[in-house]
């Protein structure tokens, strides 16, 4: 049986989504079978991150509604076989849509996967609720910004109103020159704040960015991948390394590169 995992954040533009995108990428290369599922109805965009909006026949809702069987509306990745996308609608807003309802869909196919990655909305509206409702697990994304620290504080405790006891964290965008120079929340304070597991240390990279103007999750060798791998080995494999953003700005080498930054 799969292992239903709610990606979420106290507030938006944390990049929640670009992290489901590229984690399920990173577990596909382990060999597990990975589906991504957007349940942010109307304001959607994990299938465009994932390149496959024009690969879209039936969505989910075409699913709720009867219009088609689960397996039509999902989408293989066409560089990851085991990676796919349960894609969500551009459109539609029904707020009757419950948890239970998507839940039932979930039961029927979740015989065939590893990992369902549920990408969910950003705040604690009808979406959030309807997403941790059908989920076990939650992964917490935060940037360090104190307002984003503060949201997912708040986050964490409605989610462990959903009796979700396995929470963890990944802290995303954080840039290791800024953190050692004390312009930015380090690492170890956003994880003693938040009191649940450091799953993983997304580094600050122009590659995602690159990425997403074609879509897909970032393949070619970088930093952000480098660091999405580790991430993976430690849920599949229980490996316990965390990507250190920080390590290349220390040494005497590394106060050089942190002052050409503060330059350009």
């Amino acid at each position: 049986m799969a292992r239903r995992i709610v990606i979420t954040s106290g507030k938006g533009g944390v990049g929640k989504t670009t992290v489901c995108a590229n984690l399920g990428y990173a577990l596909a290369l382990r060999k597990a079978k990975v589906l991504l599922v957007d349940v942010d109805f109307g304001l959607n965009n994990l299938d465009v991150v994932m390149g496959v909006e024009n690969k879209i026949v039936y969505d989910l809702i075409d699913v709720l509604e009867g219009r088609c069987r689960p397996k039509q509306a999902i989408i293989q990745d066409f560089f990851t076989p085991d990676l796919y996308v349960f894609p969500s609608n551009h459109t539609y807003s029904n707020v009757n849509i419950t948890g239970k309802i998507i839940n039932d869909v979930l039961s029927e196919i979740e015989f065939a996967f590893d990992y369902i990655l549920i990408d969910c909305p950003a705040g604690i509206e009808n979406g959030f609720y309807r997403a941790a409702e059908i989920a076990d697990e939650a992964i917490v994304v935060t940037t360090p910004h104190i307002s984003s620290v503060r949201d997912a504080d708040k986050i964490i405790g409605f989610l462990q109103n959903f009796n979700i006891d396995n929470l963890s964290l990944i802290v995303n965008r954080a840039r290791g020159d800024l953190i050692l120079n004390g312009d930015m929340i380090s690492i170890e304070t956003i994880n003693e704040y938040l009191n649940i597991d450091l799953l993983g240390v997304i580094p600050e990279d122009d590659n995602i960015a690159g990425q997403l103007l074609i879509g897909g999750a970032v393949r070619g060798e970088s930093e952000a991948k480098d660091s999405f791998i580790m991430v993976a080995k430690k849920m599949h494999e229980g490996k316990k390394e965390v990507f250190d953003c920080t390590k290349k700005y220390k040494g005497m080498f590394g106060a050089f590169r942190r002052n050409l930054k503060r330059i350009v």
